[in-house]
């Protein structure tokens, strides 16, 4: 296979030390290199004007480095276009209003085996909601609060549904549930 003239290699040498995606890739030079020679081989034996030339070999270096750096990873397309993946935070889609203040790093669920101990606190913790739930319909038996706690929180039907089916307004039954809450963590505090 055919080379290309030394000044020919000095400007494709030259046009890629010059694009501004260079900076900070220096280590990927050889790629950035051997790829724009690949893609330019036939440009450069046949254009004689070196403006021309010149024109010509930029894009195809342009290109060429775009693609290298997506191969290794350093460059992820997005809608605004091309960013380093290094600046890509995780789950945002527009970096032009960036704030590190509003993200909340979430991290998996672990399934760990619940101790003796736990179940037993739980056991503990359901004995004393039940036993107050019970108390506390049993002294204001027209709010429906135990059937409300079960709707809710055993059936888990919506607010909406509940009030369908107690014949009540959707607002009273958030009411009611609120109360409920209220009153069991009072029962908890004493």
């Amino acid at each position: 296979m055919e080379e290309l003239a030394q000044d020919k290699l000095e400007l494709i040498s030259k046009i890629i030390k010059n694009d501004k995606k260079f900076s900070g890739n220096e280590d990927l030079y050889d790629d950035f290199f051997n790829e724009t020679c690949k893609r330019s081989f036939i440009i450069a034996k046949n254009v004689k004007s070196e403006a021309t030339l010149s024109t010509y070999v930029k894009r195809i270096a342009s290109t060429a480095i775009l693609n290298v750096l997506k191969d290794n990873g350093r460059l992820r397309r997005t809608r605004e276009g091309y960013i380093p993946t290094k600046e890509i935070p995780l789950g945002v889609s527009s970096t032009s209003s960036l704030n590190y203040n509003d993200f909340e790093v979430r991290y998996p669920e672990i399934a760990v085996e619940e101790s003796p101990e736990d179940i037993f606190v739980k056991k503990e913790i359901l004995n004393l909601v039940r036993k107050n739930l019970f108390q506390i319909n049993e002294a204001e038996p027209d709010k429906n609060y135990l059937k409300l706690f079960m709707l809710r929180y055993e059936k888990g039907m919506t607010q909406k549904e509940i009030a369908q089916e107690l014949n009540l307004s959707q607002s009273e039954v958030c009411k009611r549930l609120f109360r409920l809450m209220e009153k069991i963590k009072t029962a908890f505090n004493n």
